[in-house]
């Protein structure tokens, strides 16, 4: 390997761009709300479905222990915003197991934190 090779192999890494927590949760939203999309296909497989809807629940399981942490430093308000979103979407998680139809709710909740993450105001 040329000197110029192993520069390059060495600065690679470095000029990957450096994400905020806030953009690590924007990023897993994007992630997690792609994956229940495509499991809304009628046609998807049960299977795709539940592994989705896993990835869901882990996350707003983290984010509501995020939420209950005494080091949070959201507001009040809107930290009991975000745990009754997040209760809400574990217990509607359930029903998307049986019904797909209710995918559509946690896909919109989840689509209007990408939107506060990303510092959009009013819906879109």
């Amino acid at each position: 390997m040329t000197a110029t090779m192993l520069a390059q192999t060495a600065y690679r890494s470095a000029a990957a761009p450096v994400r905020t927590a806030r953009g690590s949760e924007l990023a897993a939203f994007e992630t997690v709300t792609a994956r229940l999309s495509q499991s809304a296909d009628p046609a998807a497989p049960m299977a795709l479905r539940a592994d989705a809807l896993h990835d869901n629940r882990r996350l707003w399981t983290t984010l509501a222990t995020d939420l209950a942490g005494a080091e949070n430093a959201l507001p009040q308000g809107l930290r009991a915003q975000l745990f009754y979103l997040a209760e809400f979407s574990l217990l509607q998680s359930r029903a998307a197991l049986r019904d797909p139809a209710a995918l559509t709710a946690l896909i919109d909740i989840n689509r209007a934190v990408m939107r506060g993450l990303d510092g959009e105001v009013g819906p879109a």
